[in-house]
């Protein structure tokens, strides 16, 4: 077991090199030029080229990507060139508030869509297993953004009864309750498409493992019924693991439109931020923190399946 997870961690290096290459290339791809954002529109030549050297845009592009990469490997994401202050104290405020909101929605799209994913699976081909398949299917197909506003028009400006935006008083999000009615909206709007994946999943595998000839020698033996669900359940669990793993990462690196529409203060509020005031440093950094943890999701969703299914590791 130990040799598996070595091999995983050995693989995951050359990946997290690629994956600081391309967040360093990708910005540069984009036009327009980021001292342009925080220079005067009347700016001298002069201050132009001070600004340039200041920031390190002078310096070819593979020295630029050198540099770089020797400062993130120290722990130093630069300072972003809109507000002047280091990366990092923006990314890990941030971050902190887009993990709640993910481990929030996931926990709840993983409850609700085991619960309708057997469901489906145990009343098969009756009307629950076409009801519990049609709530997964709008779960999947409908825009995040789309459902956003839905909520907001409904619960926010009709009811009055949730805040539409924000994450609490302070800006930033803490488990308690003058905060937790800030997280439903947005919770419940990023946990629609994991839920409605989560449910497929496992009614696809709950009813894969139903016909195994094990189950059969367990019902032959007498077993109860929750104890053979026991049995099926603990088996369709790699397969779910892999599915709530990706999702999660998914969550955290692609919520920049939910963020957005609740003006929840995470990371995908601050990419869209970053985005507008073409700040490179703050745009980096915030790619590559996500993009690391994605990859950190993967190698611990394998070596979680490697526990769970001793079956993986061979």
């Amino acid at each position: 077991m130990m040799f598996y997870i070595v091999r995983r961690v050995v693989y995951a290096v050359p990946i997290a090199l690629s994956v600081g290459l391309v967040c360093f290339l990708l910005v540069y791809i984009a036009p327009g030029d980021p001292i342009n954002a925080i220079a005067p529109v009347d700016a001298p030549a002069e201050l132009i080229d001070q600004l340039r050297r200041a920031y390190g845009l002078d310096k070819p592009l593979p020295e630029q990507f050198l540099l770089w990469l020797w400062h993130v490997l120290h722990g130093d994401l630069g300072r972003s060139i809109a507000t002047g202050r280091l990366v990092w104290d923006d990314v890990s405020v941030a971050l902190k508030n887009t993990v709640y909101l993910a481990l929030a929605a996931c926990a709840l799209a993983f409850v609700i869509g085991t619960l309708i994913g057997t469901l489906a699976a145990a009343f098969r081909d009756t009307w629950i297993d076409r009801l519990a398949m049609m709530v997964a299917l709008c779960g999947v197909s409908i825009p995040h953004y789309w459902l956003g506003m839905l909520l907001v028009a409904v619960f926010s400006v009709t009811f009055n009864f949730l805040p539409s935006s924000g994450a609490g008083p302070g800006g930033s999000f803490v488990w308690d309750s003058a905060h937790m009615s800030f997280l439903i909206l947005p919770m419940v709007t990023l946990s629609a498409i994991p839920l409605g994946l989560v449910a497929r999943t496992v009614r696809g595998t709950v009813i894969e493992i139903l016909h195994q000839e094990f189950i059969t020698t367990l019902r032959g033996k007498g077993m109860r019924r929750r104890e053979i669900l026991l049995h099926v359940m603990k088996n369709a669990a790699p397969a779910v693991l892999a599915v709530m793993g990706l999702q999660l990462g998914y969550l955290m690196g692609g919520s920049i439109l939910v963020e957005t529409v609740f003006s929840w203060p995470g990371t995908g509020f601050l990419l869209n931020s970053a985005i507008f005031q073409r700040d490179i440093p703050l745009l980096q950094g915030t790619i590559l923190v996500l993009a690391l943890l994605f990859v950190a999701l993967n190698l611990a969703v394998d070596v979680g399946q490697a526990l769970l299914d001793p079956r993986i590791k061979r």
